[in-house]
């Protein structure tokens, strides 16, 4: 069963500075891209850092007010000075840059996205060049499919083509993105599994799972396998 990937969701065509690109070009890149953060990237397009509107602002917050300078000053106090009379993008920005690949999960970059406390990341493609860029924002359009297109991946790809199966055995509704399952199965197991698939279908908000079962085949398994009894 096909998950969404980063790829499915990035902007591909990424505006980009260059490490020399004086403090106002990349005010000017910003503004005019709309966005609140750009990659630095080297000649080859490898990305080696990020300017965001956060490393810009020091300059602002201090503009005419410069700090004392301190013999024991704070990591982030001497950061927050240094790009605060930085001139150009090598010297703004914040490396090295968080990056993920276009075949990483949208979970799995979700979870980066809040252990590191960043809005965007830079997409590399397998050479470790920029290959796009990918937002908060753009993790959530997967929450923009319709019902139908979500009921139709559970149906087809859970049910079908993962569990095999056979139609009329499970109802599946989806309304506001939560899915509904009903009906029996013969396995604990493979309902169980159901569950949890159609958890994994993009777009989809929450799982009631209603579908019934013949056998609780899930205590044969928690048996100790050097206990258990073979089965033909």
């Amino acid at each position: 069963m096909r998950t969404w990937q980063v790829a499915d969701v990035m902007t591909r065509d990424v505006a980009t500075v260059g490490e020399d690109t004086p403090y106002r070009d990349v005010v000017d890149v910003l503004v005019r891209e709309r966005v609140s953060g750009v990659p630095v990237v080297d000649a080859f397009h490898r990305v080696l850092g990020v300017v965001s509107e956060a490393d810009l602002l020091h300059k602002v917050e201090r503009s005419g007010h410069p700090d004392e300078r301190r013999v024991f000053a704070g990591r982030r106090r001497r950061t927050a000075r240094e790009k605060a009379g930085a001139l150009v993008a090598r010297d703004l920005m914040t490396a090295p840059a968080v990056t993920t690949h276009g075949r990483a999960s949208l979970a799995a970059t979700a979870r980066l996205m809040d252990r590191e406390a960043v809005k965007r990341l830079p997409v590399l493609d397998d050479l470790g060049r920029l290959a796009g860029i990918v937002t908060r924002g753009d993790l959530l359009r997967v929450h923009l499919r319709t019902d139908a297109e979500i009921r139709e991946d559970v149906v087809h790809e859970v049910l079908r083509r993962v569990l095999s199966v056979r139609d009329g055995l499970v109802t599946v509704q989806v309304r506001g993105g939560e899915v509904t399952m009903d009906g029996r199965l013969d396995r604990r197991s493979a309902v169980d599994l159901a569950g949890r698939l159609a958890g994994q279908v993009a777009g989809v908000v929450a799982v009631h799972n209603a579908i019934g079962y013949d056998v609780d085949d899930t205590t044969l398994m928690e048996l100790d396998p050097v206990h258990a009894t073979p089965i033909a």
